[in-house]
């Protein structure tokens, strides 16, 4: 995320039983003067039932305190040593020796991270990387480590030059050939997986005009269909994982699985910087959490169970860059939670997001006047119901009318021909119909009235023709 990774950690949670899901982790930075000692952060990850740990430095004090705890671990090679270790293969060897081996087994090493967002790393490393890795590997051989500890490289989703639709996914053409495909054949050749840092509040920051926030925070939203494989994506996070799928498979790596090293929602913000806020933090992390334990794989792998490392386990006072950047933690300094959501399938079971209207930055999204020959009449007290947004665009407004009447299960019969409500025969009176079915039957719940941007709630009853809106089934 940043180029003071080195002074970070992920902890991964304990593996859960579910065969078709995946797991959850949280990253450990330290760019702080507030938190506790390593011994008290080994007592927290212990409590909440964490067993897998990431140390971006490989620090001594910390693989100290991990000794004996069961807590298995992932160290790093820096990105300021990747010169030295891709040049002479015994700088690489010594710091095996004294990172690994010497602590090794009884801090429980598993894998090495070889620097963190080298492309986007400004003291030009790109070129140290593969050189780096192979020689880190060749020291585990050394000390017949190299099949139990795995190597591999967090990328930024920034090495892609297209991400979007999913299925159109590429990688960077200057780093193709000379970075890329030799890091897939190493992966590919020692079994490991390959790691990438993935930011939907990135996208949806600089681009809440196209974005739907639900479709960014995993909330209940109907989709947008790829329109190269005509697969349909009910959030922005599967839909970056797919387009690095797809990178990797118009490359011919099909076989190499990945794992998030890094994904989050800050809790605050600058101005500028719409959407960060704590509810929307806690719906995304709480969202993403569930979607991780409770169903594997993404639209384009449905096998694929992920493990993703959520960003981060505190809030870093002295890092530097934007209000967000100190305001990404799941827990402040004094270990209370900056909002509740659960981190075990245990604590699933009695989860529900918080989240209600979407929300931008600091202020809630309004709803737009009726447009497009829908009337309304006297306001009824306890009521709403949902309607279509006239300038939403054809092109939404005929998604979500075919997600509610499809897999939504709205009751759509009267919008057909000869029926009560197939007059007036307009898209937005057929969506609005459609919608309003979809939110009554929902209970009208929170967050089921938004259709990606094209629908609202009223508190007055609709009118288009003769038909009649119901408030309940």
């Amino acid at each position: 995320m940043d180029l003071l990774a080195p002074l970070v950690f992920l902890i991964l949670l304990s593996p859960i039983s579910l065969s078709d899901a995946g797991s959850i982790g949280v990253n450990y930075g330290r760019i702080s003067d507030e938190l506790p000692s390593a011994f008290k952060v080994v007592q927290l990850l212990k409590s909440q039932g964490i067993n897998r740990v990431k140390i971006f430095d490989a620090d001594p004090s910390v693989l100290k305190a991990l000794s004996g705890s069961g807590i298995k671990v992932t160290v790093d090679v820096p990105n300021e040593i990747l010169f030295s270790a891709a040049k002479r293969a015994s700088f690489a060897a010594s710091w095996v020796k004294r990172n690994v081996a010497a602590y090794h087994p009884s801090t429980q090493i598993e894998s090495i991270a070889v620097g963190n967002e080298v492309f986007v790393d400004p003291h030009n490393t790109t070129n140290y990387l593969i050189p780096a890795m192979r020689n880190i590997h060749k020291a585990l051989v050394s000390f017949n480590l190299h099949s139990d500890i795995k190597i591999s490289s967090p990328l930024a989703l920034s090495a892609l030059q297209n991400s979007y639709p999913s299925s159109s996914g590429s990688f960077r053409p200057e780093l193709v050939d000379t970075v890329i495909k030799p890091m897939l054949e190493f992966l590919r050749e020692t079994g490991s997986r390959l790691m990438i840092n993935v930011y939907p509040f990135f996208a949806y920051e600089g681009n809440s005009d196209v974005i739907p926030l639900d479709y960014a925070l995993l909330r209940e939203n109907p989709g947008m269909v790829d329109s190269g494989n005509g697969l349909r994506y009910f959030n922005l996070f599967d839909a970056q994982i797919d387009a690095v799928f797809a990178a990797m498979s118009a490359l011919k790596y099909d076989d190499i699985e990945i794992i998030v090293t890094e994904t989050g929602w800050p809790s605050k913000g600058d101005e500028n910087e719409v959407g960060a806020t704590i509810a929307n933090a806690a719906s995304y992390n709480g969202n993403l959490i569930r979607r991780i334990l409770t169903r594997g794989g993404t639209p384009l792998r449905p096998k694929a169970d992920l493990t993703v490392y959520l960003f981060a386990l505190f809030n870093e006072n002295k890092k530097l860059g934007p209000t967000s950047e100190r305001n990404y933690g799941l827990f402040f300094p004094d270990e209370k939670k900056v909002y509740d959501i659960p981190f075990t399938t245990e604590g699933l079971k009695h989860y529900r997001d918080g989240g209600h209207t979407p929300v931008t930055g600091d202020h809630q999204v309004t709803t737009p006047p009726m447009s497009g020959g829908g009337g309304v009449s006297k306001s009824l007290n306890g009521q709403s119901w949902c309607v279509a947004n006239g300038d939403a665009g054809e092109e939404r407004l005929q998604g979500g009318l075919d997600y509610a009447c499809g897999e939504g299960g709205a009751d759509c019969r009267p919008i057909q021909p000869g029926a009560n409500c197939y007059s007036p025969d307009t898209l937005e009176a057929h969506a609005s119909f459609a919608f309003n079915s979809y939110y009554q039957k929902k209970g009208r719940a929170g967050g089921s009235c938004y259709f990606g941007g094209a629908a609202y709630v009223v508190s007055q009853p609709p009118k288009y023709g003769r038909c009649e809106f119901p408030t309940g089934y």
